[in-house]
């Protein structure tokens, strides 16, 4: 069994990783103050979203205002989320979870297809504990 890489072809090219927030011309301020996560707490938390269901759709209208307050609140009840993209443009996709993660300000943990995992840790005490970034 071979592992698969949580990177796309334009992130591996432009050198960033999966949990890094894509750069977005335009985007919201409060994505810069999100902190970057080390590979172990990616994996941590990649761990604890596999047992998730999508909890926000994208769908055929694409990024809506709508569709970015249902993420914003999603990441506040629950800090980690899946969010399914419907969309046959493997591009479309990756600028619609670049502009979720940054309208959103949260981290994009991992992202497989059509399924992308997204944390935002809740403020002002995050319920979900993860690890520290030391090995």
């Amino acid at each position: 069994m071979t592992a698969r890489s949580t990177r796309s072809p334009a992130a591996t090219a432009a050198g960033t990783r999966a949990g890094a927030p894509a750069p977005v011309p335009g985007g919201s301020p409060a994505a810069a103050a999100v902190p970057s996560l080390s590979e172990r707490q990616l994996r941590f938390l990649r761990g604890k979203a596999h047992a998730l269901k999508p909890v926000v759709l994208l769908g055929q209208k694409g990024l809506t205002d709508n569709v970015v307050a249902e993420t914003v609140q999603a990441l506040r009840d629950h800090e980690l989320i899946k969010v399914k993209v419907r969309s046959a443009d493997r591009a479309q996709r990756e600028a619609w979870l670049g502009e979720l993660v940054a309208r959103s300000a949260c981290t994009l943990v991992a992202r497989i297809g059509h399924v992308a995992v997204l944390y935002r840790a809740a403020q002002p005490t995050p319920r979900l504990v993860i690890p520290d970034a030391q090995v």
